[in-house]
Protein backbone atom coordinates (compact mmCIF):
# COMPACT_ATOMS: atom_id res chain seq x y z
CA UNK A 1 0.00 0.00 0.00
CA UNK A 2 1.21 3.65 -1.06
CA UNK A 3 1.82 6.08 1.57
CA UNK A 4 0.07 9.60 1.68
CA UNK A 5 2.45 11.07 4.04
CA UNK A 6 4.97 13.57 2.90
CA UNK A 7 6.52 12.68 6.36
CA UNK A 8 7.26 9.00 6.10
CA UNK A 9 7.57 8.62 9.88
CA UNK A 10 4.00 9.38 10.34
CA UNK A 11 1.51 6.30 9.35
CA UNK A 12 -1.35 6.06 7.46
CA UNK A 13 -5.00 6.28 8.98
CA UNK A 14 -7.70 4.39 6.59
CA UNK A 15 -11.13 3.90 6.56
CA UNK A 16 -12.41 0.59 7.57
CA UNK A 17 -16.18 0.08 7.70
CA UNK A 18 -18.67 -2.95 9.12
CA UNK A 19 -22.52 -2.82 9.55
CA UNK A 20 -22.54 -1.07 12.90
CA UNK A 21 -20.30 1.91 11.99
CA UNK A 22 -17.15 3.36 10.51
CA UNK A 23 -13.74 3.93 11.99
CA UNK A 24 -10.07 4.64 11.24
CA UNK A 25 -7.42 2.13 11.06
CA UNK A 26 -3.93 2.70 11.81
CA UNK A 27 -0.95 1.84 9.53
CA UNK A 28 2.12 2.70 11.11
CA UNK A 29 5.41 4.21 8.49
CA UNK A 30 7.67 1.50 7.10
CA UNK A 31 11.26 0.74 8.93
CA UNK A 32 13.59 2.29 8.96
CA UNK A 33 12.32 5.73 9.08
CA UNK A 34 12.64 8.40 6.01
CA UNK A 35 14.05 10.77 7.51
CA UNK A 36 16.25 8.79 9.32
CA UNK A 37 16.57 9.24 13.33
CA UNK A 38 19.17 12.47 14.34
CA UNK A 39 21.24 10.73 16.47
CA UNK A 40 22.70 13.80 17.96
CA UNK A 41 19.83 15.15 19.63
CA UNK A 42 20.44 11.26 21.39
CA UNK A 43 24.08 11.18 22.09
CA UNK A 44 23.96 12.38 25.76
CA UNK A 45 21.11 10.16 26.69
CA UNK A 46 22.81 7.10 24.54
CA UNK A 47 26.00 7.44 25.97
CA UNK A 48 24.41 7.15 29.92
CA UNK A 49 22.40 3.98 28.59
CA UNK A 50 25.04 2.15 27.39
CA UNK A 51 27.32 3.07 30.29
CA UNK A 52 24.87 2.20 33.03
CA UNK A 53 24.10 -1.21 30.82
CA UNK A 54 27.90 -1.83 30.64
CA UNK A 55 28.58 -1.78 33.96
CA UNK A 56 25.53 -3.72 34.71
CA UNK A 57 26.95 -6.39 32.43
CA UNK A 58 30.04 -6.02 34.72
CA UNK A 59 28.98 -6.38 38.00
CA UNK A 60 26.26 -9.50 37.55
CA UNK A 61 29.10 -11.47 36.10
CA UNK A 62 30.88 -10.79 39.59
CA UNK A 63 28.37 -10.95 42.23
CA UNK A 64 29.08 -14.35 44.06
CA UNK A 65 25.42 -14.80 43.78
CA UNK A 66 24.96 -14.54 40.29
CA UNK A 67 22.34 -17.42 39.18
CA UNK A 68 20.12 -16.45 42.34
CA UNK A 69 20.21 -12.63 41.16
CA UNK A 70 19.15 -13.69 37.52
CA UNK A 71 16.88 -16.10 38.80
CA UNK A 72 15.18 -13.49 41.10
CA UNK A 73 15.51 -10.52 38.60
CA UNK A 74 13.57 -12.22 35.99
CA UNK A 75 10.46 -12.85 38.13
CA UNK A 76 10.89 -9.02 39.32
CA UNK A 77 10.52 -8.47 35.87
CA UNK A 78 7.31 -10.89 35.15
CA UNK A 79 5.71 -9.26 38.49
CA UNK A 80 6.08 -5.82 37.00
CA UNK A 81 4.50 -6.31 33.42
CA UNK A 82 2.19 -8.28 34.17
CA UNK A 83 0.86 -5.66 37.24
CA UNK A 84 0.76 -3.40 34.37
CA UNK A 85 -1.60 -5.71 32.94
CA UNK A 86 -3.87 -5.78 35.88
CA UNK A 87 -2.66 -8.41 38.00
CA UNK A 88 -2.88 -8.17 41.86
CA UNK A 89 0.49 -10.50 42.25
CA UNK A 90 2.70 -9.92 45.05
CA UNK A 91 6.22 -11.50 44.96
CA UNK A 92 5.95 -13.90 48.12
CA UNK A 93 2.28 -15.33 45.86
CA UNK A 94 4.72 -16.00 42.60
CA UNK A 95 6.94 -17.50 45.19
CA UNK A 96 4.49 -20.04 46.65
CA UNK A 97 3.26 -20.70 43.39
CA UNK A 98 5.95 -22.03 41.40
CA UNK A 99 6.87 -23.95 44.92
CA UNK A 100 3.44 -26.01 44.62
CA UNK A 101 2.29 -23.89 47.35
CA UNK A 102 -1.00 -21.76 47.74
CA UNK A 103 -0.84 -18.18 47.05
CA UNK A 104 -3.09 -15.53 48.82
CA UNK A 105 -4.43 -14.17 45.48
CA UNK A 106 -6.28 -15.13 42.20
CA UNK A 107 -4.40 -18.63 41.07
CA UNK A 108 -4.95 -16.90 37.56
CA UNK A 109 -3.06 -13.81 38.32
CA UNK A 110 0.04 -15.81 39.38
CA UNK A 111 -0.12 -17.93 36.74
CA UNK A 112 0.05 -15.10 34.44
CA UNK A 113 2.60 -13.96 36.33
CA UNK A 114 4.51 -17.49 36.50
CA UNK A 115 4.01 -18.52 32.18
CA UNK A 116 5.77 -14.96 31.85
CA UNK A 117 8.62 -16.35 33.63
CA UNK A 118 8.44 -19.70 31.44
CA UNK A 119 8.18 -17.12 28.40
CA UNK A 120 11.65 -15.15 29.07
CA UNK A 121 13.08 -18.49 30.14
CA UNK A 122 11.82 -20.36 26.73
CA UNK A 123 13.05 -17.18 24.59
CA UNK A 124 16.52 -16.74 26.19
CA UNK A 125 17.17 -20.40 25.38
CA UNK A 126 15.70 -20.64 22.17
CA UNK A 127 18.23 -17.65 21.03
CA UNK A 128 21.14 -19.36 22.47
CA UNK A 129 20.62 -22.60 20.46
CA UNK A 130 21.14 -20.54 17.63
CA UNK A 131 17.43 -19.85 17.03
CA UNK A 132 16.62 -16.66 15.08
CA UNK A 133 15.32 -13.81 15.99
CA UNK A 134 12.33 -14.06 14.20
CA UNK A 135 7.94 -13.45 14.19
CA UNK A 136 8.26 -17.40 14.42
CA UNK A 137 9.91 -17.37 18.40
CA UNK A 138 7.27 -14.49 19.27
CA UNK A 139 4.35 -16.82 18.09
CA UNK A 140 6.18 -19.77 20.32
CA UNK A 141 6.89 -17.18 23.04
CA UNK A 142 3.56 -15.79 23.20
CA UNK A 143 1.95 -19.46 23.57
CA UNK A 144 3.71 -19.99 26.42
CA UNK A 145 2.94 -16.56 27.59
CA UNK A 146 -0.65 -17.37 27.41
CA UNK A 147 -0.75 -20.88 27.98
CA UNK A 148 -3.77 -21.01 31.31
CA UNK A 149 -4.88 -18.42 32.72
CA UNK A 150 -7.30 -15.78 31.42
CA UNK A 151 -5.53 -15.55 28.24
CA UNK A 152 -5.98 -19.15 27.39
CA UNK A 153 -8.87 -18.15 25.15
CA UNK A 154 -7.12 -15.00 23.20
CA UNK A 155 -5.41 -17.58 20.31
CA UNK A 156 -2.37 -18.27 22.23
CA UNK A 157 0.63 -18.11 19.49
CA UNK A 158 -1.52 -17.00 16.66
CA UNK A 159 -1.90 -13.40 15.26
CA UNK A 160 -4.64 -12.17 14.82
CA UNK A 161 -7.36 -12.82 11.91
CA UNK A 162 -9.70 -10.24 13.41
CA UNK A 163 -9.74 -6.24 14.18
CA UNK A 164 -8.41 -5.00 17.71
CA UNK A 165 -8.47 -1.62 19.76
CA UNK A 166 -6.84 -0.09 22.51
CA UNK A 167 -9.00 1.51 24.61
CA UNK A 168 -13.09 2.35 24.47
CA UNK A 169 -15.67 -0.66 24.05
CA UNK A 170 -15.47 -1.24 20.12
CA UNK A 171 -12.99 0.21 17.17
CA UNK A 172 -15.60 3.38 16.51
CA UNK A 173 -15.02 5.24 20.20
CA UNK A 174 -11.39 3.39 20.90
CA UNK A 175 -8.73 5.81 21.83
CA UNK A 176 -6.49 3.63 19.05
CA UNK A 177 -7.16 1.08 16.13
CA UNK A 178 -3.84 -1.33 15.06
CA UNK A 179 -3.80 -1.99 11.61
CA UNK A 180 -6.96 -4.43 10.36
CA UNK A 181 -5.78 -8.11 10.24
CA UNK A 182 -5.54 -8.14 6.19
CA UNK A 183 -2.36 -5.79 6.50
CA UNK A 184 -0.90 -7.26 9.59
CA UNK A 185 1.90 -9.69 7.22
CA UNK A 186 3.25 -6.29 5.51
CA UNK A 187 3.81 -5.07 8.94
CA UNK A 188 5.37 -7.93 10.75
CA UNK A 189 7.53 -8.54 7.92
CA UNK A 190 8.86 -5.45 7.35
CA UNK A 191 9.47 -5.11 11.48
CA UNK A 192 11.27 -8.86 11.05
CA UNK A 193 13.36 -7.38 9.09
CA UNK A 194 14.04 -4.65 10.41
CA UNK A 195 15.40 -6.33 13.73
CA UNK A 196 18.22 -7.24 12.05
CA UNK A 197 19.20 -3.49 10.82
CA UNK A 198 22.88 -2.38 11.28
CA UNK A 199 22.60 1.18 10.66
CA UNK A 200 21.25 2.52 14.25
CA UNK A 201 22.71 1.84 17.61
CA UNK A 202 21.00 -1.32 19.02
CA UNK A 203 19.48 1.21 22.05
CA UNK A 204 18.20 2.64 19.27
CA UNK A 205 16.59 0.02 17.37
CA UNK A 206 15.21 -1.50 20.73
CA UNK A 207 13.26 1.32 21.09
CA UNK A 208 11.74 1.89 17.69
CA UNK A 209 10.85 -1.98 17.94
CA UNK A 210 9.37 -1.99 20.88
CA UNK A 211 6.96 1.39 19.61
CA UNK A 212 6.18 -0.49 16.17
CA UNK A 213 5.22 -3.82 17.97
CA UNK A 214 3.18 -1.79 20.07
CA UNK A 215 1.13 -0.32 17.47
CA UNK A 216 1.28 -3.44 15.34
CA UNK A 217 -0.50 -4.85 18.23
CA UNK A 218 -0.64 -8.47 16.57
CA UNK A 219 -2.20 -10.68 19.06
CA UNK A 220 -5.43 -10.46 20.58
CA UNK A 221 -4.15 -10.37 23.99
CA UNK A 222 -0.46 -9.70 25.52
CA UNK A 223 0.73 -7.17 22.94
CA UNK A 224 2.12 -5.06 26.32
CA UNK A 225 3.80 -7.84 27.76
CA UNK A 226 5.57 -9.84 24.69
CA UNK A 227 6.36 -6.00 23.84
CA UNK A 228 8.46 -5.07 27.11
CA UNK A 229 9.64 -8.56 26.68
CA UNK A 230 10.70 -8.11 22.86
CA UNK A 231 13.22 -5.05 24.27
CA UNK A 232 15.14 -7.61 26.88
CA UNK A 233 15.33 -10.56 23.41
CA UNK A 234 16.76 -7.84 21.36
CA UNK A 235 19.28 -6.07 23.41
CA UNK A 236 20.42 -9.79 24.44
CA UNK A 237 20.22 -10.77 20.59
CA UNK A 238 22.83 -8.13 19.20
CA UNK A 239 24.97 -8.77 22.03
CA UNK A 240 23.95 -5.52 24.59
CA UNK A 241 22.67 -7.67 27.52
CA UNK A 242 24.86 -10.67 28.71
CA UNK A 243 22.44 -11.98 30.74
CA UNK A 244 18.39 -11.30 31.05
CA UNK A 245 18.72 -8.68 33.39
CA UNK A 246 17.50 -5.57 32.00
CA UNK A 247 13.94 -4.74 31.98
CA UNK A 248 11.92 -1.78 31.65
CA UNK A 249 8.59 -2.58 33.01
CA UNK A 250 9.31 -0.48 36.78
CA UNK A 251 10.11 2.28 35.04
CA UNK A 252 7.08 2.37 32.41
CA UNK A 253 5.13 1.34 35.51
CA UNK A 254 6.25 4.46 37.48
CA UNK A 255 5.83 6.76 33.98
CA UNK A 256 2.84 5.16 32.34
CA UNK A 257 0.56 8.46 31.81
CA UNK A 258 3.77 9.59 29.65
CA UNK A 259 4.63 6.48 28.39
CA UNK A 260 1.13 6.44 26.66
CA UNK A 261 0.87 9.85 25.48
CA UNK A 262 4.70 9.51 24.11
CA UNK A 263 3.25 6.28 21.90
CA UNK A 264 0.42 8.07 20.66
CA UNK A 265 2.66 11.40 19.86
CA UNK A 266 4.52 8.95 17.19
CA UNK A 267 1.85 8.04 15.97
CA UNK A 268 0.67 11.72 15.08
CA UNK A 269 3.51 13.67 14.80
CA UNK A 270 6.16 11.56 14.11
CA UNK A 271 8.13 12.73 17.21
CA UNK A 272 10.73 9.64 17.39
CA UNK A 273 13.51 11.21 18.81
CA UNK A 274 11.42 12.43 21.72
CA UNK A 275 10.32 8.64 22.80
CA UNK A 276 13.69 7.50 22.08
CA UNK A 277 14.86 9.82 24.45
CA UNK A 278 12.43 8.88 27.19
CA UNK A 279 13.18 5.26 26.31
CA UNK A 280 16.90 5.64 26.65
CA UNK A 281 16.52 7.47 30.12
CA UNK A 282 14.17 4.22 31.20
CA UNK A 283 17.10 1.94 29.94
CA UNK A 284 19.70 3.86 32.50
CA UNK A 285 17.44 4.31 35.03
CA UNK A 286 16.57 0.78 35.00
CA UNK A 287 19.99 -0.79 35.02
CA UNK A 288 21.40 1.55 37.64
CA UNK A 289 18.66 0.41 39.86
CA UNK A 290 19.28 -3.35 38.44
CA UNK A 291 22.99 -2.89 39.92
CA UNK A 292 21.87 -1.13 43.08
CA UNK A 293 19.25 -4.59 43.80
CA UNK A 294 22.28 -6.29 43.06
CA UNK A 295 24.30 -4.81 45.40
CA UNK A 296 21.94 -4.40 48.14
CA UNK A 297 21.21 -8.22 47.94
CA UNK A 298 24.58 -8.85 48.33
CA UNK A 299 25.35 -6.81 51.02
CA UNK A 300 22.47 -8.25 53.07
CA UNK A 301 23.70 -12.33 53.03
CA UNK A 302 27.10 -10.94 53.52
CA UNK A 303 25.90 -9.34 56.88
CA UNK A 304 23.08 -12.30 57.65
CA UNK A 305 25.81 -14.65 57.19
CA UNK A 306 28.48 -13.24 59.27
CA UNK A 307 25.80 -13.33 62.12
CA UNK A 308 25.55 -16.98 61.81
CA UNK A 309 29.29 -16.96 63.10
CA UNK A 310 27.79 -16.70 66.66
CA UNK A 311 26.45 -19.96 66.64
CA UNK A 312 27.62 -23.30 67.50
CA UNK A 313 26.54 -26.86 65.98
CA UNK A 314 23.59 -25.32 64.43
CA UNK A 315 25.08 -23.09 62.34
CA UNK A 316 25.44 -25.51 59.45
CA UNK A 317 21.35 -26.19 59.39
CA UNK A 318 20.84 -22.64 59.62
CA UNK A 319 23.03 -21.85 56.82
CA UNK A 320 21.22 -24.40 54.35
CA UNK A 321 18.16 -23.06 55.78
CA UNK A 322 19.44 -19.20 55.10
CA UNK A 323 20.34 -20.69 51.50
CA UNK A 324 16.86 -22.28 50.82
CA UNK A 325 15.05 -19.39 51.88
CA UNK A 326 17.09 -17.00 49.09
CA UNK A 327 14.36 -18.89 46.94
CA UNK A 328 11.51 -18.95 48.96
CA UNK A 329 11.29 -15.95 51.03
CA UNK A 330 8.75 -17.20 52.95
CA UNK A 331 8.27 -20.55 54.76
CA UNK A 332 6.61 -22.86 57.66
CA UNK A 333 8.54 -25.87 59.68
CA UNK A 334 6.80 -28.35 57.25
CA UNK A 335 7.90 -26.61 54.05
CA UNK A 336 11.33 -26.22 55.07
CA UNK A 337 11.67 -29.61 56.59
CA UNK A 338 10.20 -31.53 53.64
CA UNK A 339 12.45 -29.32 51.04
CA UNK A 340 15.65 -29.60 53.51
CA UNK A 341 15.17 -33.25 54.47
CA UNK A 342 15.35 -32.13 58.08
CA UNK A 343 13.52 -33.58 61.02
CA UNK A 344 10.74 -31.24 62.27
CA UNK A 345 12.92 -30.21 65.46
CA UNK A 346 16.19 -29.19 63.61
CA UNK A 347 13.32 -27.00 61.50
CA UNK A 348 12.13 -25.06 63.71
CA UNK A 349 15.38 -24.61 65.73
CA UNK A 350 17.48 -23.36 62.83
CA UNK A 351 14.02 -20.73 62.13
CA UNK A 352 13.62 -19.69 65.57
CA UNK A 353 17.75 -19.42 66.05
CA UNK A 354 17.14 -16.90 62.96
CA UNK A 355 14.88 -15.05 64.11
CA UNK A 356 16.67 -14.29 67.40
CA UNK A 357 19.81 -13.19 65.22
CA UNK A 358 17.28 -11.46 63.76
CA UNK A 359 17.66 -12.40 60.17
CA UNK A 360 14.13 -13.91 59.73
CA UNK A 361 10.57 -12.73 61.47
CA UNK A 362 7.88 -14.80 62.79
CA UNK A 363 4.46 -12.95 60.90
CA UNK A 364 1.87 -15.35 62.08
CA UNK A 365 2.06 -14.72 65.84
CA UNK A 366 0.30 -18.31 66.32
CA UNK A 367 1.64 -21.39 68.38
CA UNK A 368 1.65 -23.29 65.67
CA UNK A 369 1.86 -23.09 62.19
CA UNK A 370 4.26 -20.41 62.15
CA UNK A 371 5.35 -19.06 59.37
CA UNK A 372 9.05 -17.16 58.70
CA UNK A 373 9.56 -14.34 56.34
CA UNK A 374 12.97 -13.33 55.43
CA UNK A 375 11.68 -10.21 55.48
CA UNK A 376 14.47 -7.57 54.35
CA UNK A 377 15.64 -9.95 51.21
CA UNK A 378 11.45 -9.23 50.29
CA UNK A 379 12.07 -6.11 50.77
CA UNK A 380 14.83 -5.70 48.46
CA UNK A 381 12.82 -7.95 45.89
CA UNK A 382 9.46 -6.45 46.14
CA UNK A 383 10.73 -2.65 45.89
CA UNK A 384 7.88 -0.95 43.40
CA UNK A 385 6.06 -3.85 42.94
CA UNK A 386 2.90 -2.97 44.69
CA UNK A 387 0.05 -3.83 42.54
CA UNK A 388 -1.62 -0.86 40.63
CA UNK A 389 -5.45 0.67 42.45
CA UNK A 390 -7.81 -1.61 40.69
Amino acid sequence: MKRKNVNQRIGTYIPQKTPQESYKAYIPPELPLRPPIDLTVLYSSLEKATISLAKLNNITQNIPNHSLFIYMYVRKEALLSSQIEGTQSSFSDLMLFEHELKPTVSLDDVEEVSNYVKAITYGIKRLNSDFPLSLRLLREIHQILLSGGRGSSKSPGEFRRSQNWIGGTRPGNALFVPPPAEQLYACLTNLEKFLYDKTLPTLVKAGIVHLQFETIHPFLDGNGRLGRLLIVLLLYHDGMLDEPILYLSLYLKENRQTYYRLLQEVRQNGTWETWIEFFLEGIDISARQAIETANNINNLFDKDLEKLKSLGRARLSCEKTLQFMQKLPQVDVSILSTALSMTAPTARTSLNNLVSLGVLEEISHKKRDKIYVYKKYLEILEEGTTPLPQ
